[in-house]
């Protein structure tokens, strides 16, 4: 930093100003200088203090360098006042506590802060309390979430969502699973095209009702119940289905349920682990001409009310229940015939559906029978009669004019006691449960 000359007549720099001798000083006449006496430069600014204090001021004036006439401010001086740091670890404690991540370190760290601060005169108290207080609240709910298991929970649902477990797929999606397996924990499945080859095929997606999770087994009696149920409403020609195709589901989880999972989705897929499908096994009105569609919606009444037969493969260990079987199965085959018969079938099919319900209406009156028999024995007289008359082989021709499949599952022969009977289009074994 320089300083400017000061005004007036300059000096030149190879020559020292003349000294004079104030009147009176000490070796000059007089005692004492007179009034008003100020040196050389009686008008100038620095007329009394030429020179301000410093290091070179205690140099005598002639020993100075020339062209240095004013001497420069003194080494390691600084004009201006530098500010105290802030303190690092109370800016960490305020980190770690507005994030939430180890809120004991960031209390720690907050304490030490505000004894540094106190000690070295720093600047970040603030901070430091503010890292103490977020910290210290942070503590406090990580203590209050293992205290209530929340988080076993929290870390459930994080687990969950990063692994992507709930997911959702619609009816009539084709997907392959990764490594084939429909069996275990799916976190994730890739869609297909159904007319290629694929793993599995979505037929039916329903809804768990309930606020709490009822538990694996429960969960999964329950698709058992319902998938089957529903089956035959997208594949309504159930001869279509091969004999290696099963019913498999996807079902919520504990882990899924706390996000809001509720679906059970239905689907089919090869009993084979590494088998596959190949097209789709979709029968219903979207696919089906109306014939067809009236024919199999009639048979899928009967299809039903076979499925209800009773737990006791045997009518000796459960005659009541086996009665009410058989009356369930006449009142399906009476509403059966009466939807055919409302229905007007074209002239390829006509003959064969008017044949079929002849048939019909005599399995009925044999099962009306059955259901009022008073022993084993003359259930099982009127039971055989009535399987035999819907057997497979009657609905065969039917469904060629139709255009259905025509081959018949491979257990479609099974009934009570695990030998009698067959049953025709719109009636599965007994025993089986396996619509035909």
């Amino acid at each position: 930093m320089s300083i400017p000359p000061p005004p007036g007549p300059q000096q030149p720099e190879d020559r020292q100003p003349p000294r004079q001798t104030p009147p009176g000083a000490q070796g000059a006449p007089g005692a004492h200088p007179p009034p008003g006496w100020h040196g050389p430069y009686p008008d100038g600014p620095y007329a009394r203090a030429p020179y301000p204090q410093g290091p070179s001021s205690q140099v005598p004036y002639s020993q100075q360098p020339p062209g240095t006439p004013y001497p420069t401010w003194g080494q390691g001086y600084s004009p201006y006042n530098r500010p105290a740091p802030v303190n690092g670890l109370a800016i960490a404690s305020l980190v770690l506590g507005v994030l939430c991540f180890l809120p004991g370190v960031g209390l720690v760290l907050g304490i030490v802060a505000l004894v540094q601060i106190g000690r070295r005169g720093e600047r970040g108290k603030g901070l430091a309390v503010g890292g103490i207080v977020m910290s210290s609240i942070g503590a406090l709910l990580t203590a209050l979430l293992f205290a209530t298991g929340g988080a076993d929970d929290f870390w459930d649902g994080f687990t969950e969502g990063a692994a992507g477990t709930a997911f959702s797929l619609d009816k009539g999606v084709c997907f392959d699973a990764p490594g084939g397996a429909l069996e275990g924990l799916a976190f994730d499945v890739d869609e297909v095209p159904c007319s290629g080859r694929h793993d599995a095929e979505v037929f039916a997606t329903v809804a768990v009702a309930g606020a709490s999770f009822p538990g694996d087994a429960a969960v999964a009696d329950e698709a058992d119940d319902r998938c089957y149920a529903l089956m035959d409403g997208y594949a309504m020609d159930t001869w279509a289905v091969p004999d290696d195709v099963d019913v498999y589901y996807f079902t919520p989880t504990r882990q899924s349920w706390r996000t809001g999972d509720r679906e059970i989705t239905c689907m089919f897929g090869n009993t084979d682990e590494h088998g596959t499908l190949t097209g789709s096994l979709r029968t219903d009105a979207s696919t089906l001409d109306g014939d067809q569609f009236a024919y199999l919606k009639a048979a899928r009444l009967l299809n039903t009310a076979m499925r209800s037969a009773p737990e006791e493969e045997y009518v000796e260990d459960d005659l009541p229940g086996h009665r009410q079987w058989a009356d369930r199965v006449s009142g399906a085959i009476a509403e059966q015939t009466g939807q055919l018969r409302r229905h007007t079938f074209g002239p390829a099919s006509a003959d064969r559906v008017h044949g079929l319900l002849g048939n019909l209406d005599r399995s009925r009156a044999q099962w009306e029978r059955a259901a009022q028999a008073r022993d084993a024995d003359t259930f099982y007289a009127h039971y055989a009669k009535a399987v035999h008359l819907i057997d497979p082989a009657t609905t065969v021709t039917t469904r060629e004019a139709l255009g259905l499949a025509t081959t018949p599952p491979a257990d479609a022969g099974r009934g009570p006691g695990g030998d009698g009977g067959d049953g025709g289009d719109g009636g599965g074994g007994a025993g089986g449960g396996m619509e035909v």
